[in-house]
């Protein structure tokens, strides 16, 4: 009976060792699966210090072309900066050229436009001395009947008004001579293109008179309105009337013809410039219009009036072209936009 209660603690002391054992081997492999889980982990911090070696060293190497591209760009920068200088200094040279080159085409075109009037002197004196005859007459009429005793209040009356009329006549050309001539600045306005037509006439019509040449003028019966400047407008006219009667001086007196016709197509204004001359050869009317070129002899030309009424043509946004006239002689043929009825009484406000 003794042996038995023994034989049972020894039984449950054998139980307990096992659980401790089991306890024991458990532990151990927790604790290898933590080794191993340590191990993994540790390698993966050593390929993450390794990555982050790397990223480190790529890093660096941005930060250095980024340094290398810093200094470029300060390079870039000063180099902008140098070529925008030479580029300012650039632009003000070109503007200041372009500035000289408008001078000098100002005082060629008026070079141009005294060149003109000094042609016309002839024809505007003979234009001036008629009523300066005529106002000698009246005036000297008056004086003898003042003699005689024979001049009452409405004869005197009479005789000055037809001179007043004579003095008004010689103002006009005189003040229309001095407009023309002037140098002012170039504005521009509505312009009446028949009207500058006829003004250019009338300078042109005694010379053209003495020399027998006849002007057959077909003005447009619209209203041609352009926005440009009268007086450069009336010098081209002048410059185109000047080559026609040039171009006559060798023909038959039967012949001499210059024909003027203005018209409209759409929103362009067309006027032509015809005579019955020898006409231009080909291989000279494609430079008819370059500077101090001219057919002329020597001193008899400045070779400037077709040069400037092509500039002054271009200036107000047209175009003109040679051509021959139909039977012989040359054609000249200028066209310019014009303006609107709406935008012509803008204009005028």
């Amino acid at each position: 009976m003794a042996a038995e209660p023994q034989a049972q603690r020894r039984g449950g002391e054998a139980a307990a060792l096992e659980e401790q054992i089991e306890e024991l081997q458990l532990r151990v492999r927790q604790a290898e699966e933590r080794r191993r889980a340590l191990i993994h982990i540790m390698g993966d911090l050593n390929e993450s210090n390794r990555r982050l070696g790397d990223q480190r060293k790529a890093m660096l190497h941005i930060l250095k072309d980024s340094h290398r591209s810093n200094l470029r760009l300060e390079d870039s920068r000063k180099a902008m900066i140098h070529i925008m200088g030479d580029l300012r200094s650039t632009t003000q040279e070109m503007e200041r050229r372009e500035q000289e080159l408008r001078d000098k085409q100002e005082q060629l075109v008026q070079a141009g436009k005294l060149a003109t009037l000094g042609e016309l002197t002839t024809g505007v004196a003979h234009e001036l001395n008629n009523p300066l005859n005529n106002i000698g007459l009246y005036v000297g009429n008056m004086i003898d009947r003042l003699h005689m005793g024979e001049l009452g209040t409405e004869a005197a009356l009479e005789d000055l008004s037809k001179a007043m009329e004579q003095v008004r006549k010689a103002t006009e050309i005189i003040t229309h001579l001095r407009t023309f001539g002037r140098a002012a600045p170039v504005t521009f306005e509505p312009v009446d293109v028949d009207e500058v037509i006829e003004r250019a006439l009338s300078l042109m019509q005694e010379q053209l008179r003495l020399r027998g040449i006849d002007v057959e003028l077909d003005l447009c019966p619209d209203k041609l309105v352009l926005h440009g400047n009268p007086i450069q407008l009336e010098q081209v006219f002048i410059n185109l009337l000047t080559n026609a009667r040039d171009a006559l001086e060798e023909v038959p007196a039967e012949r001499k013809k210059i024909r003027i016709v203005s018209s409209l197509d759409r929103d362009r204004i067309r006027i032509v410039f015809s005579d019955t001359g020898p006409g231009i050869p080909t291989d000279i009317a494609k430079r008819v219009f370059d500077p101090f070129f001219t057919t002329k002899e020597v001193g008899t030309g400045t070779g400037l009036g077709l040069s400037i009424t092509y500039s002054i043509v271009k200036e107000h946004g047209g175009e003109i072209s040679l051509s021959r006239t139909p039977g012989g002689g040359a054609t000249f043929t200028v066209e310019m936009p014009r303006i609107g009825d709406d935008v012509t009484e803008e204009l005028l406000r």
